[in-house]
């Protein structure tokens, strides 16, 4: 892998070798298998894959967690040197060469983005369209690649491609989770082995909830989850709702439901300090 840490280098590095077009994966470092899961989906469609470490810090509305983000550059690089090849490309850039002056940029993305992230992270999506802007405008990728598990952001990112970078493939790839269940996050490695035990009841409780979602009403559905969740010693539900695909409104009851729409269940929480995220969709028909 060639590792570049400026944005000229990687433009000198395309022309010098004709490169256009490649399969992008970006991350924030502290990588685990479900980053890499993205690099090999990355790798199987594209000749090449550039791979972004960056720890965006106009997405973290609370200091304290972007203090806290693990950051983990030489583990990053030996993970990765495991999917890519020599042909590949990682970007691990600065924040001065990322924003070498504040963004002004103020992104509106409607109903999608003033719910369940965005009502309870204020300001985390619209960092997130300026860092993933900027990389695109850098990498210039034909595809980009996005885990589930950041489901709100998928749709996000998928509205910004559609309006800024319509040649821009936005690829969904499926949450890797771990042998209890729980889904795999760079936060992970800050739970407590306390909390971290009991981790996996987040996945088995989505899942009763899924097998009941086609005989009860959204309002009981969200009990049972916020419940369940609750009655975890130490853990807290922020929120849990059950939201179409693309519009991301959230349903209160049933009768909303349309029948050519995919419904997901979207769940945040605090396991003591860490706050997880997860989703699964739900059939309700």
């Amino acid at each position: 892998m060639r590792v570049f840490t400026k944005r000229n280098e990687i433009s000198a590095y395309y022309a010098e070798n004709g490169i256009s077009g490649p399969g992008f994966v970006p991350t924030m470092g502290a990588l685990h298998e479900g980053h890499l899961s993205l690099a090999e989906a990355a790798k199987k469609r594209c000749p090449i894959v550039v791979a972004s470490i960056f720890v965006n810090p106009t997405q973290f509305n609370d200091p304290n967690d972007l203090l806290k983000y693990p950051r983990t550059l030489d583990e990053d690089l030996l993970l990765l040197s495991g999917v890519m090849d020599h042909t590949d490309i990682v970007f691990a850039p600065s924040v001065e060469e990322m924003y070498p002056e504040p963004d002004p940029r103020v992104f509106d993305f409607g109903q999608p983005g003033k719910i369940m992230e965005g009502l309870h992270r204020p300001g985390h999506f619209n960092g997130v369209a300026q860092v993933v802007s900027r990389l695109f405008d850098i990498i210039k990728p034909s595809a980009a690649f996005f885990g589930q598990k950041d489901f709100q952001q998928l749709v996000i990112v998928r509205e910004l491609a559609r309006r800024d970078y319509p040649t821009v493939e936005i690829v969904s790839c499926p949450i890797i989770r771990e042998t209890d269940g729980l889904a795999m996050s760079s936060r992970n490695r800050r739970l407590l082995q306390e909390h971290r035990i009991n981790a996996g009841k987040i996945f088995s409780t989505l899942e009763k909830a899924s097998i009941m979602a086609s005989s009860l009403e959204i309002t009981e559905l969200r009990t049972f989850v916020t419940n369940e969740i609750n009655k975890i010693p130490g853990f807290r539900t922020e929120y849990f709702e059950i939201v179409d695909d693309s519009t991301l409104i959230p349903l209160e009851s049933r009768k909303q439901a349309a029948s050519e729409s995919r419904y997901f269940g979207c769940i945040a929480l605090y396991a003591g300090e860490v706050r997880l995220i997860d989703n699964m969709e739900f059939r309700l028909q």
